[in-house]
């Protein structure tokens, strides 16, 4: 299974989230490989937020070996699933893969925990320490949820 993560910048929430999934793959024994990328080129090369970094350690993740990247067309190919991290996330990669965009393979992340409702990830770059916490917890939540969909995955490819 290759699950990557997407968010605007690649440096807030798309890192939290490839560190938390990671963590969880780990615990569980899969085979997985976890990955995160953003749709602009603002932070391509840089380390996670330190903000992020600093919430991830909290709870026991260490993302600062995590390096920023853009989302390309060819990860449609890479990956088994993508999640947007938010709706404008999502029209970013259907405009950057055009005709080949899959819907089968790329879904808002958060319609694995609240199927249909299309809610975005908050965006905490702009807030503080308070909003990384929140973007966290949300995170671990639906990881959760993606590991207990997708843990049998691993026997079926």
């Amino acid at each position: 299974m290759r699950v990557l993560m997407v968010c605007l910048g690649n440096i807030c929430r798309s890192p939290l989230a490839e560190g938390i999934l990671q963590e969880k793959v780990n615990k569980a024994g899969l085979n997985w490989v976890v990955d995160s990328a953003g749709t602009n080129h603002y932070h391509t090369g840089d380390p996670p937020h330190p903000l992020s970094q600093k919430v991830a350690l909290a709870n026991g993740i260490d993302i600062t070996q995590q390096r920023a990247r853009r989302f390309t067309t060819e990860d449609l190919n890479q990956f088994d699933k993508i999640y947007a991290l938010a709706g404008d996330v999502l029209k970013d990669i259907q405009r950057i893969t055009g005709n080949k965009f899959d819907s089968s393979k790329v879904d808002l992340l958060l319609n694995e925990q609240y199927p249909g409702k299309n809610l975005d990830v908050p965006d905490p770059y702009y807030g503080g320490e308070p909003d990384f916490h929140e973007v966290f917890e949300l995170l671990d939540q639906v990881c959760d949820q993606l590991i207990l969909k997708y843990q049998n995955h691993n026997a079926t490819k």
